[in-house]
């Protein structure tokens, strides 16, 4: 039996903007150009400081269509520089057409995105990052991987832990998180009971009971219990991007999205085991310490003994 719940882990990435995108955009490729000798018409070295500061005095201003205009500028200045390179790439050395296209490709994709756009680019250094609303009042917005995490009902052992690539629906998720829960536990096969919140609504995995939090239909007074303590998940969720860094993940790409994912789960599991050995350690000092204090106070008898 398994509790099973999503959050975000986070990438290590500043909050995106489309003026420090687009800045940080064109001083990258200017930056890599000039490492591989690559002379550029202009760099815009000057300007593109000077608007990136306007568009942020005119965000805070709330003078949004002059921002626009600005906006407008920095997108023109990031096509020059990328139609400059993308012409001169082509008599470059292999190693430096290597470096530059995957960096030019996303540059492209940072020019040609808009604000409604689908699958949008949000960090040129992590382009694997996605937007996740969570509903959470102070952070409405996580940038990062979703992450599905499957503990024990009555331990909180956390049994499976994946990123889930793409942001996808919740209960889409289900199956493949019972199925790592099988590989890891050694059963080849996935829980019998799996409890679930409401973010899994309609989902049915084959052999596998899904109690959800607020069902009614058919719920004795056992499952009532199993369902409240559906909860328990939470503070693990805290306490792992808390204390086991699930809130940042320094490493790149997806797999290591991936690997930062396990690895925060097997700390969480490391944990409490050693605060169990300490709990018994404490125990068991008490105990030796209640015998040796009643051996001390037992009276003594100090007459001798005849043969």
């Amino acid at each position: 039996r398994v509790i099973v719940d999503t959050t975000v882990q986070e990438k290590a990435v500043a909050y995106p903007t489309d003026s420090r995108l687009l800045e940080v955009g064109r001083k990258k490729l200017v930056m890599l150009a000039k490492r591989h000798g690559i002379a550029l018409r202009q760099s815009y070295e000057r300007e593109g400081p000077r608007l990136s500061r306007r568009a942020g005095g005119y965000a805070h201003a709330k003078q949004f269509k002059r921002m626009k205009r600005v906006l407008r500028r920095q997108r023109t200045l990031l096509g020059r520089v990328i139609r400059d390179i993308g012409r001169k790439l082509d008599g470059a050395d292999a190693g430096a057409r290597e470096t530059l296209q995957p960096w030019l490709q996303r540059a492209q994709r940072l020019y040609a995105q808009h604000r409604n756009d689908k699958g949008k680019l949000y960090a040129l250094h992590a382009p694997e990052v996605e937007c996740i609303g969570k509903g959470k009042a102070r952070t409405p917005y996580e940038f990062g991987v979703k992450v599905s995490i499957a503990t024990t009902l009555k331990e909180g052992l956390v049994v499976g832990m994946r990123s889930m690539p793409g942001n996808p629906y919740d209960g889409h998720t289900l199956a493949e998180t019972l199925e790592q829960v099988g590989i890891l536990t050694g059963t080849d096969r996935p829980p019998a009971t799996a409890i679930v919140d409401k973010g899994y609504r309609g989902v049915k995995v084959e052999g596998v009971r899904i109690l959800m939090s607020g069902q009614k239909r058919g719920i004795t007074r056992t499952l009532k219990a199993m369902i409240k303590r559906r909860n328990a998940i939470e503070p693990a969720i805290g306490h792992m991007k808390m204390d086991g860094r699930l809130g940042r993940n320094p490493l790149k790409g997806a797999l290591g999205d991936a690997l930062h994912a396990v690895m925060c789960g097997a700390g969480h599991n490391l944990r409490l085991i050693l605060a169990a050995l300490r709990l018994l350690c404490a125990r068991f000092g008490l105990t030796m310490q209640a015998l040796i204090s009643a051996l001390l106070a037992a009276p003594v008898d100090h007459r001798p003994v005849c043969g």
